[in-house]
C-alpha cells in the first residue's frame, strides 16, 4: 500500500489497494460527524425548549439566552482548562485542517464543540470534527498500516469528513485540489485525488443514508439569467466582501483583547456574556451554527425589512467574530453563510428588482471568499443555496471582482504570533 510521490503516474495496481482504508476511513468520519451532530441536537433540546419549559421561562426570551451562552462560555472554558489536551490549539489560528492533533486531544475537542453547538455559539462544527477525525485516522493508521504515508490518511480524513459535512464528494474534491496545487509534486492530480475521493464519497454517502441532508433554501428558480443579474451578482459578492473583510481586520485586535485575560475560564465566560447580549439583541435566528436559522431566514423573503436583515447580518458577523476570537471550538463556514444570506436578501430588500436567488447566492459567496478564502469551496457553497444551474455561470463569474478584493487582505485566521494570515 505504499505510495511512491515520485512516481509520473498511479497505476492500478496502486491505487486499488487505497480503496478499502478510504472506505474506511471515509464511512468512519462521516459516523462521527453524525454522532457528534445528533448528541449536539437532542442537547440543544434540553437546553432550549425541555429546560426552560420546566422552568416556566421561554427558550427565545433575552434572559434565557444571556444565562445559555454565558453557562457555556463557563462550561467550555471548563473543558480547555481542566480536560487533558485542553481542547486542541487555541482555533483562532487553525483553518480547515492542519497537522494531526494527538488522540489524547479529540475527547476534549469534540466536548467543548458539543457544547459549544448546543449552547447557541455561532460556529460550525466542521473544524473540530475535521480535527478529530484526522487525529484518530492518522493514529490508527499508522498502528495499522505503517507503510502507508502519514498524508495520506490526513488527507482520507479531511476528505471524508468533508463530503459527509456538505453531503457531496463535490466540495472534498475542490478543497483538495485547491491545496494540492499548491504543493510541489509529480504525477496526476487525479491519481492523487483517488483515495481521497472514494473517501469524500463514502462519508458523503454515509451522511445521505442516514440523515438526507439538503442545503437548498428554496429560493425561486432563476431559469434564464441576463446581464442585470450578472452585474446584480457582482455588486452583490463585492460589497459582502467588503463586509466580510471587516471582521477579518477586526479579528487580531478581538483576539488579543481576549488574550489579555490570560485564563479560559475568564476569556471563555466573558466571551459567552458578550454572545448572550448579542443575541438577546437579534434574536433567536442569530444563534447557534446557522444552519437551520439561514432556512428560516429564507423562507421569509419579503416579510423582512431591511433593517432587520442589516441588523441579523451585522450581530451574526460580530458573533461569529467574537466566538472566533474567545475560543471557543468550532469552524466559520456555517455562520458565514447566514451572514451572506441576511446581507444578500438586505440588498434584495432595498433593492427587490435583485432576484431572490442572485442576492442570496452572491451575498453567501462573498462572505465566504473573505472569510475563509477558499475560492471553490464558496462557490460550490453558494450554487449549492441558490439550486439553480443557472446561477453557476453568474456565481463564476461574480467572484472575480469579489476574489480582486479579498486577496492579500486579512482573513479570518491568524499565525502563531497572532497576527492575521494573508
Amino acid at each position: 500500500m505504499a505510495i511512491d510521490a515520485r512516481a509520473p503516474e498511479a497505476p492500478v495496481r496502486v491505487l486499488l489497494p487505497q480503496i478499502l482504508p478510504a472506505l474506511v476511513v471515509g464511512v468512519g468520519a462521516g459516523l462521527l460527524f453524525l454522532g457528534i451532530s445528533a448528541l449536539a441536537e437532542r442537547f440543544q433540546g434540553v437546553l432550549w425548549d425541555t429546560l426552560p419549559d420546566a422552568l416556566g421561562v421561554g427558550g427565545h426570551s433575552s434572559l434565557w439566552i444571556v444565562v445559555m451562552l454565558t453557562a457555556t462560555g463557563v462550561a467550555v472554558g471548563l473543558v480547555v482548562w481542566k480536560v487533558p489536551g485542553h481542547a486542541g490549539p487555541d482555533p483562532a489560528a487553525l483553518g480547515l485542517g492542519g497537522p494531526p492533533l494527538p488522540p489524547g486531544v479529540v475527547p476534549g475537542l469534540l466536548l467543548a464543540s458539543v457544547l459549544g453547538l448546543a449552547g447557541g455559539v455561532s460556529l460550525g462544527p466542521e473544524n473540530p470534527i475535521i480535527g478529530a477525525n484526522v487525529a484518530l485516522a492518522y493514529w490508527l493508521g499508522r498502528r495499522a498500516a505503517p507503510a502507508v504515508p502519514g498524508a495520506l490518511w490526513v488527507a482520507l480524513a479531511s476528505a471524508g469528513t468533508i463530503g459527509a459535512l456538505f453531503g457531496t464528494p463535490v466540495a472534498a474534491a475542490l478543497l483538495l485540489s485547491e491545496a494540492l496545487t499548491r504543493k510541489a509534486g509529480s504525477g496526476s492530480l487525479w491519481d492523487r485525488l483517488f483515495a481521497p475521493l472514494v473517501a469524500a464519497g463514502a462519508g458523503a454517502m454515509t451522511t445521505q443514508l442516514l440523515a438526507h441532508p439538503s442545503f437548498a433554501l428554496g429560493l425561486p428558480t432563476l431559469a434564464d439569467p441576463g446581464w442585470a443579474d450578472l452585474l446584480a451578482a457582482m455588486a452583490v459578492a463585492s460589497l459582502a466582501a467588503v463586509f466580510g473583510l471587516l471582521a477579518c481586520h477586526a479579528f487580531p485586535y478581538a483576539h488579543r483583547a481576549f488574550g489579555r485575560l490570560r485564563h479560559p475560564m475568564l476569556m471563555l465566560p466573558l466571551g459567552g456574556l458578550v454572545l448572550g447580549l448579542l443575541g438577546a439583541l437579534g434574536g433567536h435566528l442569530t444563534l447557534f451554527k446557522g444552519l437551520e436559522e439561514v432556512k428560516e431566514l429564507a423562507s421569509g423573503i419579503g416579510s423582512w425589512s431591511s433593517g432587520e436583515l442589516a441588523k441579523l447580518a451585522v450581530i451574526k458577523l460580530l458573533a461569529l467574530l467574537v466566538a472566533a476570537s474567545c475560543g471557543f471550538r468550532g469552524g466559520r463556514i456555517f455562520p458565514a453563510v447566514f451572514i451572506g444570506a441576511a446581507f444578500g436578501l438586505c440588498v434584495q430588500a432595498l433593492v427587490p428588482e435583485i432576484h431572490p436567488a442572485v442576492a442570496v447566492s452572491s451575498g453567501v459567496l462573498g462572505i465566504l471568499l473573505a472569510t475563509t478564502r477558499q475560492g471553490w469551496v464558496s462557490l460550490f457553497t453558494a450554487a449549492v443555496l441558490a439550486a439553480s444551474p443557472g446561477m453557476l455561470v453568474v456565481l463564476c463569474l461574480a467572484s472575480l471582482p469579489a476574489w480582486l478584493i479579498v486577496t492579500g487582505r486579512p482573513q479570518l485566521e491568524l499565525d502563531e504570533d497572532g497576527r492575521a494570515l494573508r
